[in-house]
């Protein structure tokens, strides 16, 4: 489900974003996985494409249209659209209040793009919300992740 750009390691002494300068801040290293993003969406590729499309649908960043129509059609998409994407994906109505909660926020406090980018796949458990996620980290050693509406207990 979730495509994030291939750069982006943790070191396991610090836990931050490998390449993340030491002046980028949260806003900008938002910016940077939206630009990867982008530049995925419109790769010919399906592998690379369709992840970042299914993203847009799923959050309703784009609506009235299907994925292969939109995958024919991917030069509609713009950044704004990927920036919608994130912040919905991380809770928020619209890029705009994301971006400034961003202003607060440091961008070792983002690891979780990073966490999803090697780990949102299979054997990962969706769960309806948030709670529900959880509840069963807690019980079962697992890690929950907002996706949007929905969240993602990460295994192991």
């Amino acid at each position: 489900m979730h495509t994030e750009n291939q750069s982006q390691h943790v070191h396991p002494e610090n836990h931050q974003p490998q390449n993340l300068q030491p002046s980028e801040s949260a806003a900008d290293l938002v910016l940077r996985i939206a630009r990867n993003l982008h530049r995925a969406a419109y790769s010919e590729s399906k592998v690379m494409a369709l992840p970042v499309l299914r993203r847009l649908l799923t959050t309703a960043t784009l609506t009235a249209i299907s994925l292969p129509e939109l995958f024919r059609c991917r030069d509609i998409i713009q950044r704004k659209h990927i920036l919608r994407m994130l912040a919905v994906e991380v809770g928020f109505k619209c890029w705009e209040d994301y971006r400034h909660a961003l202003d607060t926020m440091t961008a070792d406090q983002l690891a979780h793009f990073d966490h999803l980018r090697r780990t949102a796949s299979y054997p990962n458990l969706w769960f309806s919300s948030y709670a529900e996620a959880q509840n069963y980290a807690k019980e079962n050693n697992g890690k929950a992740l907002r996706v949007g509406e929905q969240a993602v207990v990460l295994i192991g």
